[in-house]
Parts: C-alpha cells; sequence; structure tokens
C-alpha cells in the first residue's frame, strides 16, 4: 500500500493548503542591536505576553442567543436582512425573530471564523519575516509576533468550538490576499500587506466588534488580542520607514499599486454565502432583495468598518512616505476616494501604547493587591 493509498489520507488532504513561497532566507552573522525603537518594541511585546490559559476565563457560560441580544448594533447583516424582508416577494418575507436570531448568531460565527483563518494566515507571514528579513531586532520582534498570532488563532478557535459551535471556512477574499502574502519573493510586501494593511482591516473589525459586546469573555479576549495587534501595526511603520527611502522611484511606485489593489481597486467583502445556506435560504434568491433593501435605505454594512480601516492605514502609509512618493500618484487616487481626511488620524505606528490592556490590567490588579 502507497502512502496515496492510506485510509483517511483524502480527509487529511482537504483540510490542508498548500501555498508555495519563493522569497529567499537569511541567516544573520551580525548580532549588534542598532535598531533602538524596534528594540523597544521587542521588549514590550516580551513583557506583555498573556497566557491563553490562565489569563481567560473560559468558564464563563455563553449563551448564543443572549449574546447577539444584547449587542444590537453588532451585526449590519440582520439590519439589512430586516431591510429586505419587507421587499415584495422577499425569501425572508415570513421570517419571525427567531430566524433573525439565529441569522445574527450564524453572522457573529462567521466574523469569528475570518478572525481565526486571518490570523493563522498572519501567524505564517510573520514566520515567513523572521526568514526572510535582513536586521536581526526585526528576526527577534517577528519571532514573538509569530507567538502572538499562534495565540490568537487559538482563542478564536476555542471560543468558536466551546461557545457557539461550527465555524465556517475562510473566505476567497482573505484566502487570496495572505496567500499572495506568502507566494511574493520580496520580504517588504509581507510587511507591507500584513502589518500595514490586514493589521489594520484586524483592529478595525475586533475595535467595532469590542464596541458591540457586553460579553466579558469575548470582550476580554478582543481587548488583550488588539494590544498585541497595535504592536504587529508598529513593527511594520517602523522597519519600512527605515527600508523604503532606499528604493527606487519604481519600486516605489509597485508598493503604491499593491495598496490601490488592496483598497480601491478591490473593496470586496466577502457575505459568506454559507451564512444564507446554513439558514435555509438560497444565497442567489436573496442577494438581489438585499441590494435593493441597501439602494433604497442607503444602507451600507461596512461603512463604519471602513471608516475603521482607513483610520488606521492612511496615517500609518502617510509615515512610510508612499503617499508623497512619485509626485504623490498614491495621494492623488486615495484623495480622489476622499481617503485623505484621515491622513492625520492617530498612527499605530506611534500610539500602540495606548492599546496595550495587558499591562492596564496587571497595573490595576497590582494596586488592588
Amino acid at each position: 500500500m502507497t502512502a496515496t493509498e492510506l485510509p483517511g489520507r483524502a480527509e487529511v488532504d482537504a483540510s490542508i493548503k498548500v501555498v508555495h513561497d519563493n522569497a529567499d532566507r537569511f541567516f544573520l552573522w551580525n548580532y549588534e542591536r542598532n535598531r533602538g525603537q524596534l528594540v523597544t518594541l521587542y521588549n514590550k511585546a516580551m513583557a506583555s505576553q498573556w497566557n491563553s490559559v490562565t489569563d481567560l476565563d473560559w468558564s464563563i457560560n455563553v449563551d448564543p442567543e443572549e449574546l447577539v441580544a444584547t449587542s444590537p448594533q453588532q451585526n449590519a447583516t440582520v439590519e439589512l436582512a430586516r431591510a429586505a424582508a419587507e421587499e415584495p416577494g422577499s425569501p425572508l418575507r415570513n421570517w419571525s425573530e427567531k430566524e433573525f436570531s439565529q441569522l445574527a448568531i450564524e453572522a457573529l460565527k462567521a466574523s469569528l471564523s475570518q478572525f481565526m483563518h486571518g490570523e493563522q494566515g498572519a501567524m505564517i507571514v510573520a514566520a515567513k519575516i523572521v526568514e526572510t528579513v535582513p536586521w536581526i531586532d526585526a528576526k527577534y520582534y517577528a519571532s514573538t509576533q509569530t507567538m502572538d498570532e499562534a495565540r490568537h488563532t487559538e482563542v478564536f478557535a476555542k471560543y468558536l468550538h466551546t461557545k457557539l459551535g461550527e465555524a465556517y471556512p475562510m473566505s476567497p477574499f482573505l484566502d487570496a490576499q495572505i496567500t499572495a502574502l506568502i507566494e511574493d519573493s520580496r520580504w517588504d510586501v509581507a510587511y507591507l500587506g500584513m502589518q500595514i494593511v490586514i493589521e489594520s482591516l484586524a483592529l478595525a473589525a475586533f475595535g467595532r466588534m469590542l464596541r458591540s459586546t457586553e460579553e466579558p469573555l469575548l470582550k476580554k479576549l478582543l481587548r488583550y488580542v488588539m494590544s498585541d495587534e497595535a504592536r504587529h501595526v508598529a513593527f511594520g511603520v517602523i522597519s519600512l520607514s527605515e527600508y523604503y527611502p532606499e528604493l527606487t522611484d519604481t519600486e516605489l511606485k509597485e508598493r503604491q499599486e499593491f495598496l490601490l489593489e488592496n483598497t480601491l481597486r478591490n473593496r470586496s467583502r466577502s457575505t459568506t454565502p454559507e451564512i444564507w445556506e446554513r439558514m435555509g435560504v438560497n444565497p442567489d434568491a436573496v442577494v438581489p432583495y438585499l441590494r435593493a433593501a441597501a439602494e433604497k435605505r442607503d444602507l451600507n454594512p461596512f461603512q463604519s468598518f471602513q471608516h475603521g480601516f482607513f483610520a488606521k492605514l492612511v496615517p500609518n502609509v502617510r509615515k512610510l512616505g508612499l503617499l508623497d512618493a512619485n509626485n504623490g500618484y498614491l495621494r492623488e487616487r486615495w484623495g480622489e476616494a476622499g481617503l485623505l481626511q484621515f491622513e492625520f488620524a492617530d498612527d499605530t505606528g506611534s500610539d500602540y501604547e495606548s492599546y496595550d490592556e495587558v499591562a492596564k490590567d496587571r497595573a490595576a490588579a497590582e494596586t488592588s493587591d
């Protein structure tokens, strides 16, 4: 019997995706620690590590129906579905509150599932940075990030499995984003795509969910994950701010095009059609009613999320010099899209300490003792 004939091989293969990485790996023989900001960030990361087992109270009971009922602002999908139900001929027209409540639960599970998959992608990309970045201080910090992302993947998976139920598959949009970063031969593109773009997306998404939930376990989990993610964005800003002045205009144009592709040209967001399938609704049948409801009522389920995302992304990109490189190529295009309103928002490259909920909790505990 060959290896390919072993029982269960097909099932194992179905749960694995192979991605081929084309980047060079660097051993370094210069161990001098001469990048002060990265040293400071590394020391901060070491001091702010938290334990997913002892720092989170997994004994807390979570009632999914109560969770979504007490978080009315959490799910824009449900708001849009309620509006779509009023459309003549809508497949949601006869839904009761029970169906809307279950939709809210499924949408929450879908969001947390994308968080989980994204964190595993971040873990893989951080590990790639450890191997490919040519600075020892950056290798040290990326190693702490790899541990952070492993912990994030673990806690989202555990919350889904023990508190809510079956996870959803990775969205094609997120899958394509992360796969492209793993496959790219340029080490700084892993930084730009993960630390600057995807981590900004994560901070916006986590912050939106954090503001809308009072469930104590999820709330603390999100607070601690965001503490780590803010440092990760700072890591990208610090590293790329040093590297990008060395690049040619042509090389910088490639990075600007990358940002355009991941902001203006590709604004698709997965609607996770599996949500509707689990609700017993044909996705193709319901989408026209969702669109009609959104147009009539001027509903944009992603508007507040997009604002949060760009408020993190644009000021960090400005610090990298990519707004004004090539005679303001990116500034002009983002300006036409109205994104420059966020140019001078607080950038995570310098305000990451304000996110450190782990340190705040430890200081509060010491005071109470």
